[in-house]
């Protein structure tokens, strides 16, 4: 749909502008054009270009819309200006003349100090203007100064965005005083270089409580855009990402007498005890902080010291998070004090605080901490919810203590000990379940990620404490309202044409108590057979009492276009569904053809994966979905039928591969339809597993129950109406419902206006009724809604029509006239109830709410309709890119299932292509952009990208994205990241698509879809073989194609692309930056310092012959000239290359230096038994013909095999061949002895091989999962302690721990070491390999003495014979 642009010369719109024939709703301005010349967008809205040598007319114009009488403008743009006095003036005196307009951009103008304090100065006069957004215009500090002058007397404002500009601390500061006397301002949006600026306007806004809301951006380290302070008024939270510590203490100083902060969300923002001494004062003076949020915040025992003295005071603050700090058991009794009694006589000093987390790996809890955690359970009467994340330090015989003393505690609701490795053992399961036998009152124990719950020992603690989950809608006035078991269960009949689904339907409801009904309904069951006589087959629902429990059957349509409509039916969390799966032994009923096993494998497979995916799209899932298997007209085969075995067979194959995503009953049912008999046991299964259903799945509100009952008498009294207007809901909620009544004039009508708006949602969500907030009505009756309206909208065709345009488009009215013609009853002289109670514009809006379809344009209550899924296959054409140019670029993104157990839905195109649609339409700049639709395809233009976004097969389980341009790979990349691939996962919800990266010849090509299967590589692939590079191929790595045969026809041939035209520069950048942290963690690991003076770094020559103390802990002394190098590099990098040079300098230097200190822990001690055996050797366990390194050695292993390197420095390798000796068992002595070398040799080699060292040649081709064991240790905190953390963002934790390494001891390094050398000395020994032809014989390896330096090592005989010249053979 492309959208009309009239280019028009300038003086057309001088003349227009003149003569009053052009009424302008928004103009935008661009100067430093090519050429001179506009063109208009819409009626009311034109773009003007002017060219350098034309800025002369720029005045003119400003003059001419000056001048302009009765004009409507209210939006004006600026880009690229170059303000000059008397152009300042001239919009000074448009905007006098224009009242109307609300709104001004400047994007990447130029200001001069006098002309912008013009233009400034208009603000203080004018009395229209409500929005300024000034982007790129380097306004700095003085403009800053400026805008906060007259701001300060500016009462209409409301809203000041200032983008990419520096105004500086100066700057902020200013504008911290005018928001001090300015109440008006409601929005203020700053992107600066320097977070510094949100400190004074945040504190500004908190200290004089003003009602606005407020973001600070600012550039990250990596200079990429991210988020520093935000305040939303709305929610009264105050969430802080990144911030100093003196910027936080003044923060800290204006939230004290704050009123409009209800939650404070500090999580990861580094504090200090000096901030926590202000944060005291804030608990002890405010009185409207409800939430605080300060996970790891790295507060110590002196920080919590002070937040535990300001809850001595406290009486307002409600959650306290705590959790991934610092403190110890010191931190904790001080922290737990005020919560706890100490005699019978005390009081409890704080006594409003519900829920407390603490813990983490850096927490220390110890036996004072143990003694307060106990001391506050047993004596605390507040706290409700009490969690412990992550602990390390309690015992399994503490947490006994802890649940021990919750036997008395009667406030307690809830205990969390996610992730605390002592929650493990018999004693601590059985403490827990006598614990809950004598405490009713606890309602959740959270044991995620525990040994117990690792173990699976948890089930019995859940069925001890039933199902505690909560569901509720995001609506607080809900909250607090009794809660009961719903008495509503759905069953879908799912299944394809002719499974015999009407007639099982009927069966079963012969099996239930039908429910009470009008006269009419049944009348209506004597209609029902001429009715289905002359109708096309519709989705049917029919509902039955059983006991308390309403049991509604929804028979789905087994038509093809129905499938659209599917969808439509699961409603959200809440809703409790039992799924039948019904499939026919025989492809039709009028003849004897039986199906294929793998034809009712594939239909039963379909329905799975059918309910899978619509499950996961559920806002929440609660519980695996409950599956039936029903195999029907089982009476018309034989029962020893071989083919009936094979198709067992094959629904076990299913079973086994759901499991996990359903709960599949294990029984199959095979049955004849017909036969009321035959379908007893499975009404009789029906039955029961609704109730278990009923009981597993969240409770319902009682108040959404009473308010059922009641709709079905208000339907009863007005003739089965199965429409409610919004004013008619309001009037039963008065009438039937006490706690919905509004009791006085004088009570709050809003907030029982919205309660009531959340208890329709909220039946909307349980599948009670069908409630749409903006049509201002309710749709009470699925089965007709579903059955009449939708059921037959989706049979209505346009085929034919004279409304019907050539583009697909068809008027509202027109439309409004195909509905009530194919709505109306089939039967002459019958009429039917749809538009009785629904107006054919209602329906339409209905559509446009579910996006079934599209208008033309919004903006016109006439707009024609577009719905793509009446679109029709077109026939076989070429396909080709619309443009097409020698210096075009071409893109590609795969975006796939992740898994098989899922499919895209058969709506899912149809509503992308109208989402997608109402996304483009709706970006403010998007000028230009055309869209344009067939049954499997859509294309966009869009700012000089021409995009194709391709639906695989049918009920597909993906879609490729592809795009050509003259523009670069990083800015279609960019598209498809921030517009297109969003808009698609929205439609997915829990699908998750991987992304994958298209051959750009078949992009370019547009080859088609059966060709392409094998012409793509994963993403995150790709970004790994980069990795795995040595630096200086990273820029030139080039990914190969394999090529594609049909029928022995060569389709595509083998060929390459540059991994840089694959990937975005961002993807580049984040490879790069990965490869960097990769190195910056190693030099952490070997504990590199910087030098003081960083003008003066020393030689690494001089470095690299320095004397180094030989021990683990001294062989990194020497790399702290390359650090200094890195920051160098850091600084000057421009582009991609230049980064890469930076690293591939970094990376050669920190290779050279690994390979040294190797050498160094290879004779780190060349006095112990002279070398007489060798030094560096690992262990591996033989598994299915391959072997296994061994990472780590625990006591109890068996099976191992030890081997040893070749020894040649800085050329360390596997030796091929080698036999080894085997290790029958691992045990104590040998663990203790063998850990901390162990560590060691794995650290290095981890690092090694990440950074491309050939540390161990051959061990990645001899041991195929060492990738996997080395990911592993990368990835392990506790592997590289210091470099973990510093990975994680964590510089202060980086730090604490490399000085904390540094002050160990060396001597107990090189005891630790000599203990594994002796290990092996004497193990060796007792293998009677001692002797050097041992060694050689089971080894491969020869002693020998460097000529050069004198040292000794063991090598191989490739080294023996290349290095003869430089060894001698020292025997022993």
């Amino acid at each position: 749909m492309a959208s009309g642009q009239d280019s028009k010369d300038l003086q057309w719109v001088l003349n227009s502008m003149r003569n009053g024939s052009l009424d302008l709703y928004s103009v935008s301005f661009f100067l430093s054009q090519e050429g001179s010349y506009c063109y208009q967008e819409t009626e009311n809205s034109i773009i003007v270009n002017l060219s350098n040598d034309d800025v002369s007319s720029f005045s003119e114009l400003l003059k001419a819309l000056g001048m302009a009488k009765k004009s409507i403008l209210k939006h004006i743009e600026f880009h690229l200006v170059e303000w000059k006095m008397e152009q300042a003036k001239d919009l000074l005196l448009l905007l006098e003349n224009n009242p109307n307009v609300k709104q001004l951009v400047f994007t990447r103008n130029k200001f001069d100090a006098e002309c912008f304090k013009e233009i400034a100065e208009v603000l203080r006069r004018n009395k229209c203007v409500k929005e300024i957004v000034l982007s790129e215009s380097g306004i700095g500090s003085a403009g800053a100064r400026a805008l906060a002058s007259v701001l300060s007397e500016n009462n209409i404002l409301e809203e000041l965005q200032i983008w990419e500009d520096s105004i500086g601390s100066g700057g902020a500061e200013e504008l911290s005083k005018m928001i001090e006397v300015n109440s008006t301002l409601r929005l203020l949006t700053i992107f600066d270089s320097k977070s510094i600026t949100a400190t004074p306007l945040v504190s500004a806004v908190l200290a004089r409580n003003r009602s606005m809301e407020v973001h600070i951006w600012s550039l990250d380290y990596k200079n990429k855009s991210s988020k520093v302070v935000e305040f939303v008024h709305e929610n009264n939270t105050l969430r802080i990402y990144q911030i100093d510590i003196k910027g936080a203490c003044r923060v800290a100083c204006a939230l004290g007498l704050n009123s409009t902060v209800r939650s404070l969300d500090m999580t990861g923002v580094k504090l200090k005890s000096r901030w926590a001494k202000e944060f005291r004062w804030v608990l002890e003076q405010n009185r409207t902080l409800k939430e605080v949020n300060l996970t790891k915040t790295y507060l110590k025992d002196k920080g919590v010291l002070y937040v535990a003295a300001g809850l001595f005071k406290n009486r307002s603050l409600e959650n306290l998070y705590l959790d991934g700090n610092w403190f110890g058991g010191i931190g904790v009794e001080h922290l737990l004090c005020p919560l706890s009694k100490y005699t019978t006589l005390q009081n409890q000093a704080n006594t409003t605080l519900k829920t407390l987390t603490l813990g983490g790996g850096k927490t220390k809890i110890g036996k004072e901490g143990l003694a307060a955690i106990i001391q506050m359970l047993t004596s605390n009467q507040s706290v409700t919810c009490l969690g412990i994340y992550n602990d390390e330090s309690l015992k399994p015989h503490e947490i006994v203590r802890i649940f021990k003393s919750l036997e008395r505690n009667a406030t307690l609701k809830c205990l969390s000990l996610q992730g605390c490795k002592g929650v493990k053992g018999e004693l601590v399961l059985q403490q827990i379940m006598e614990t809950l036998n004598v405490n009713p009152w606890i309602e959740d124990i959270d044991l995620k990620r525990t040994p117990l719950q690792i173990a699976g020992k948890t089930e019995d603690i859940s069925k001890k404490l039933g199902r505690t989950e909560r569901t509720e809608p995001d609506i607080d006035m809900l909250k607090n309202m009794p809660m009961i078991v719903p008495k509503s269960c759905r069953v879908f009949l799912c299944g394809q044409e002719y499974a015999g689904k009407s007639t099982l339907c009927n069966s079963l409801s012969r099996n239930f108590s039908p429910l009470k009904g009008s006269y009419l309904d049944h009348v209506r069951t004597l209609v029902d057979p001429i009715e289905q006589a002359v109708s096309t087959p519709g989705i049917k629902i029919k509902a039955f009492k059983d006991e308390d429990t309403k049991i509604s059957i929804w028979n789905l349509d087994g038509q093809h276009e129905m499938y659209s409509l599917h969808d439509l039916m699961f409603p959200g969390y809440g809703c409790t569904s039992l799924f039948l799966i019904i499939s026919s032994l025989f492809r039709k009923p009028n003849n004897r053809e039986l199906k294929l096993a793998n034809e009712i494998e594939e239909e039963l497979q379909y329905w799975l994966r059918y309910i899978v995916s619509n499950s996961r799209r559920a806002l929440q899932q609660c519980m695996l979905p409950n599956v039936t298997m029903v195999l029907t007209h089982f009476d018309k085969i034989n029962k020893q039928s071989d083919d009936l075995l094979v198709t067992v067979s094959s629904i076990k194959r299913l079973r086994d591969k759901f499991q996990g995503f359903v709960e599949l009953y294990p029984t199959v049912f095979t049955l004849d339809a017909r036969s009321s008999a035959s379908v007893n046991k499975l009404g009789h299964h029906v039955r029961k597993t609704c109730k278990t259903i009923l009981e597993r799945v969240p409770r319902v509100y009682q108040l959404c129950n009473d308010l059922v009952d009641k709709i079905s008498d208000w339907r009863l009294e007005h003739g089965n109406k199965p429409t409610m207007k919004w004013k008619e809901f309001q009037d039963v909620c008065q009438i039937n419902i006490p706690s919905l009544r509004i009791h006085s004039r004088h009570d709050n009508k809003e907030k029982f206006e919205t309660r009531r708006r959340a208890v329709a949602t909220c039946l909307h969500h349980i599948g009670e009724l069908i409630y749409f907030d903006e049509l201002e009505f309710l749709i009470l009756d699925y089965e007709w809604f579903y059955g009449e309206v939708l059921g037959e909208l989706a049979r209505v065709t346009f085929k034919g029509q004279n409304s019907v345009e050539k583009n697909g488009f068809i008027l509202k009215k027109d439309l409004e006239k195909i509905l009530v013609r194919n709505l109306q009853s089939h039967i002459p002289g019958m009429k039917t109830k749809a538009f009785e109670n629904l107006e054919a514009h209602t329906l339409v809006k209905i559509m446009l709410k579910l996006e079934i379809c599209y208008e033309q344009d919004p903006s016109d209550p006439n707009s024609p309709l577009l719905f793509p899924s009446n679109l029709e296959e077109g026939r076989w054409k070429h396909q080709r890119w619309l443009v097409d140019t020698p210096d075009g670029n071409y893109v590609g993104r795969h975006l796939q299932c992740d898994d098989s157990h899922m499919f895209l839905a058969t709506d899912f195109f149809p509503r992308l292509q109208v989402h997608l649609h109402n996304k483009v339409m709706g970006l403010k700049n998007q000028h230009g952009a055309s869209y344009i639709l067939e049954k499997r395809l859509i294309s966009i233009t869009i700012n000089g990208i021409h995009t194709r976004i391709e639906l695989g097969e049918q009920f597909g389980y993906y879609v490729d994205v592809l795009a050509c341009s003259t523009k670069s790979p990083t800015e279609m990349l960019r598209l498809f990241q921030q517009l297109i691939i969003p808009a698609i996962q929205s439609l997915c919800h829990g699908i998750t698509l991987s992304e994958y990266v298209l051959r750009s010849e078949c992009v370019k090509n547009l080859t088609l879809h059966r060709y392409r299967r094998n012409q793509f590589v994963h993403l995150q692939q790709l970004k790994q073989a980069l990795l795995s590079l040595p630096a200086d191929a990273i820029y030139d790595y080039q990914h190969t194609w394999d090529s594609y045969t049909d029928s022995g026809s060569l389709i595509l041939g083998p060929g390459f692309d540059f991994a840089r035209d694959l990937l975005s520069d961002d993807d580049f950048q984040e490879v790069i930056h990965r490869r960097y942290h990769d190195l910056y963690n190693l030099a952490n690991e070997l504990q590199v310092t910087q030098e003081n003076d960083p003008n003066h770094p020393p030689a690494i020559s001089q470095e690299i012959t320095s004397s180094v103390e030989p021990t683990f802990v001294g062989i990194a002394k020497g790399v702290e000239a390359v650090l200094q190098r890195l920051k160098i590099i850091e600084q000057e990098i421009r582009d991609i290359k230049q980064e890469i040079q930076g690293l591939r300098y970094y990376e050669h230097m920190i290779l050279i230096e690994v390979h040294r200190k190797v050498n160094y822990l290879v004779n780190y001690n060349t006095q112990l038994e002279e070398r007489k055996v060798p030094n560096m050797f690992y262990f591996v366990r033989t598994e299915n013909y391959s072997r296994r390194l061994i990472t780590s050695v625990i006591s109890g292993m068996n099976a191992l095999r030890l081997h040893m390197l070749c020894e040649y420095r800085r050329e360390m390798h596997v030796v091929e061949d080698q036999i080894g000796c085997e290790l029958m068992q691992v045990d104590n002595i040998t663990m203790k002895s063998l850990a901390p070398y162990m560590k060691t040799f794995m650290k290095l080699l981890t690092f090694a091989l990440k950074i491309g060292a050939h540390l161990a040649v051959g061990m990645g081709q001899m041991i195929p999962d060492l990738s996997r064991e080395v990911a592993h240790l990368i990835d392990s905190p506790a592997l590289y302690g210091a470099a973990g953390a510093a990975a994680a963002g964590t510089a202060a934790a980086a730090a604490a721990a490399i000085i904390g390494n540094r002050s160990r001891n060396s001597r107990d390094m090189q005891q630790e070491h000599i203990a594994a050398q002796q290990w092996l000395v004497d193990f060796l020994r007792d293998q009677r390999c001692s002797t050097a032809k041992d060694i050689a014989e089971k080894f491969g390896l020869w002693r020998i003495r460097y000529k050069d330096d004198g040292q000794i090592a063991w090598i191989c005989r490739r080294h023996m014979c290349t290095r003869r010249i430089e060894i001698v053979e020292v025997p022993i």
